[in-house]
């Protein structure tokens, strides 16, 4: 598992393009057969990738996080971003996973192991210090939330999985955004989350595409290219947006001070440089 310290916004204007990537960007984690984790010291999110085999991957639990089980004092999310059906055992218990459909892991589960040969899944974990149940979810089961507009280029629908009104969990929130076709823009206008860190993982992304996203102080913004499969950890005082070259999916998820989904503070496009 990689370890990634915090960076404080006054760091950033000092970082070429390598630089960049290496702090916010989070490449490879479907490089083959197996489970790539990285920890960020931002809100100690734990953002990982899985590709199932032949065999079933478990879940670890790295040095860095001394512990006996990787959800010892963790919760965790799972969605399924691949075309292959997916599934997760957690202690015994089965889940399937489609396309595009999650799965909340509570706290103390000792055994997890994905399953499922050609299966993606993208992993999202925050501390926990209360218990909630492991629950499965489908796309019929969140309520959709369309936003944006033909005119904007950012047509979207909004699926929220785990938050205070789905699946409850301690810190984690969490969905998936669809972009409708010929729409290339999410979040815009942008915001940033003084309690929060989000990150955004982009997938259902063509190969010889990519995305702009768009980070840093709102009045200083720089920028990473994206492919599919890639993960941006946008820190509390960072924007996060982007512009693709093909319409795409983006699994987002935060943890921090609280859960509440409007906790924002909204940026003028006018204001952005």
């Amino acid at each position: 598992m990689e370890v990634r310290h915090a960076t404080a916004p006054s760091e950033v204007p000092t970082l070429d393009t390598t630089g960049l990537r290496a702090r916010f960007l989070v490449e490879d984690l479907f490089a083959g057969p197996g489970i790539r984790l990285t920890y960020s010291h931002h809100d100690r999110l734990v953002v990982g990738g899985v590709v199932v085999g032949d065999a079933p991957v478990d879940l670890p639990a790295p040095a860095p996080l001394r512990a006996s089980a990787f959800l010892d004092r963790r919760e965790l999310g799972v969605v399924n971003v691949g075309t292959a059906d997916a599934a997760v055992e957690v202690d015994g218990r089965s889940f399937s996973l489609a396309a595009r459909e999650c799965l909340y892991v509570g706290r103390g589960a000792r055994v997890v192991r994905f399953s499922g040969d050609g299966a993606r899944l993208y992993l999202v974990s925050t501390a926990a210090h209360a218990v909630h149940p492991t629950r499965r979810a489908a796309l019929a089961d969140a309520t959709p939330v369309k936003l944006g507009s033909v005119s904007g280029s950012n047509e979207r629908t909004i699926y929220k999985y785990i938050h205070a009104d789905g699946i409850r969990s301690c810190q984690l929130v969490l969905g998936v955004t669809v972009l409708a076709d010929g729409s290339m823009w999410n979040t815009m206008p942008c915001h940033t989350h003084d309690r929060r860190t989000e990150v955004y993982c982009y997938f259902d992304l063509p190969p010889e595409h990519r995305v702009v996203h768009l980070m840093g102080r709102p009045d200083e913004t720089r920028n990473l290219i994206v492919a599919d499969g890639e993960a941006v950890i946008s820190p509390p005082w960072s924007v996060h947006c982007g512009f693709g070259t093909h319409s795409y999916s983006f699994v987002w998820a935060m943890g921090g001070e609280n859960q509440a989904y409007d906790d924002l503070e909204p940026v003028d496009v006018r204001d952005l440089r």
